[in-house]
């Protein structure tokens, strides 16, 4: 077989160089003139026939890939200033388009319309005072056009919260820092602050390295995906550790580089929780094939939002990836719930030598003691619950209201910094658990029969 490939080669190379060799002794014959016109006609035709397919190539190809271009097919912005974003692209895309076909066109058709040919002199054209304006003013008027409407977008995409917005109420800040090759997160705790950090306290336990000497870095805590509620404005503090990263969610049409020593923002609103962004991708057919890392699933049911780093910053860059959830904000306050009790302060500096306040008796925090008169009220919620599976229909709308009073009491012992607020929650929610539960059972009369007995003991029909 290696042989045989081999004398095709020979053979090929051989048809080549007598195909030349022909081509001269036919120029020699027909003169120098003639041979010149006709590759330049043979030229100029290929020259043609390239554009034509190199174009449809741009075309056919764009719209195969569709489904995979931002702004385009389900790839619609998952925020709120996204589409703004896609606007501004799609409207450089559409002058740029206009600009990259009629140069492509001009230089092949010019090519195979001024070629050489038999009886044609060449015309001297210095210059055209028009052309040259209209080439000129043309091209000024779109880029201002293009540059204005890109620096609005920019001026309203990249403002920053105001004084007036509360954190917590109008907005929620979150941190993001990057370092090879990861991204450390850190959410606020129910104060809805981040503590002061510096980074000369960085260590083995102290990764951001947090001042535990400020209060406010007691609750925050350092999760391992990111979740979010939909329609919350968010606030993304970006720094990095070591060298340069780019925070990115494709999505969600963010993207900012966390720089050494220069803390950057991006804020933005998620307007589309992940499942229904899966809805949307279960449309495509693209989307509907089993997905690589698991199979079992299709792609648009293993979908996740994630953040990326858009920036090559080393041989583990492959590694930065973090999942984003977007949630309903009940989902978000039940997550919020089951994870604030991991607070990095309380399970890796509580008690150590490098707690300021080791002093104080475990338990006797104010975040420790918020915590378990939250825990008080859960545990409450639970047991009345499990009565209400239970209980008979006639005592349920009791139970019911006992309930929505426990779940009262629930949301502020969840939210409140006022200690004696939490308490008065969770005693709140004894009292509206005992008085139901402490209540014997409604007797429910026995169903009777349509019928009479009388004085003997004889049943008669009504």
């Amino acid at each position: 077989m290696t042989w045989l490939l081999l004398i095709i080669i020979v053979l090929a190379f051989v048809f080549i160089v007598q195909i030349g060799r022909a081509r001269e002794l036919a120029s020699l014959v027909r003169g120098e003139k003639a041979e010149e016109f006709e590759r330049n006609n043979f030229h100029a035709g290929l020259g043609m026939v390239f554009m034509i397919s190199f174009l449809l190539i741009c075309i056919v190809s764009f719209i195969y890939y569709i489904p995979y271009i931002l702004g385009w097919g389900p790839n619609m912005a998952a925020s709120a200033h996204g589409p703004m974003v896609d606007s501004v692209f799609n409207t450089t895309l559409f002058f740029t388009s206009i600009v990259f076909f009629g140069c492509q066109f001009a230089l092949f058709f010019f090519a195979w319309k001024f070629r050489g040919q038999k009886g044609r002199r060449a015309k001297y054209w210095a210059h055209d005072d028009r052309l040259e304006m209209v080439w000129m003013l043309v091209p000024a008027i779109i880029m201002t056009f293009l540059v204005v409407s890109g620096l609005q977008a920019w001026n309203e995409i990249m403002a920053d919260v105001t004084p007036e917005e509360v954190a917590g109420e109008d907005y929620m800040e979150i941190e993001a820092t990057g370092m090879q090759f990861a991204w450390l997160l850190r959410y606020p705790g129910r104060d809805q602050k981040l503590g002061t950090k510096h980074f000369t306290k960085i260590d083995g336990t102290n990764p951001l390295g947090q001042d535990w000497t400020d209060k406010k870095n007691i609750d925050d805590f350092q999760p391992s995906e990111i979740v979010l509620p939909v329609g919350k404005k968010v606030r993304v503090r970006i720094n990095s550790r070591d060298v340069l990263h780019n925070f990115y969610l494709p999505q969600f049409r963010v993207k900012m580089d966390a720089v050494p020593g220069m803390p950057t923002y991006f804020v933005f609103t998620p307007v589309v929780t992940s499942d229904s962004m899966r809805n949307r991708y279960k449309g495509y057919d693209n989307w509907n094939i089993p997905d690589k890392q698991n199979p079992d699933k299709k792609r648009w049911e293993a979908f996740e939002y994630e953040l990326a780093c858009a920036e090559l910053c080393g041989r583990g860059h492959y590694s930065m990836r973090r999942v984003l959830k977007v949630v309903t904000a009940e989902e978000y306050a039940e997550w919020f719930d089951g994870i604030e009790g991991t607070s990095h302060y309380l399970n890796n500096v509580r008690g150590t030598d490098k707690d300021p306040f080791k002093d104080v008796a475990k338990g006797e925090l104010e975040f420790e003691q918020l915590l378990a008169q939250k825990e008080i009220v859960k545990a409450e919620l639970a047991s009345l619950q499990e009565a209400m599976a239970a209980a008979a229909a006639a005592s349920l709308s009791k139970m019911e209201a006992a309930e929505a009073k426990v779940l009262a009491a629930l949301k502020i012992a969840r939210t409140t910094l006022d200690v004696e607020a939490a308490k008065k929650a969770a005693a709140d929610a004894k009292a509206a658990t005992m008085s139901v539960l402490a209540q014997p059972e409604p007797i429910e009369a026995p169903a009777t029969d349509s019928v009479l007995t009388d004085s003997v003991g004889e049943e008669k029909p009504l």
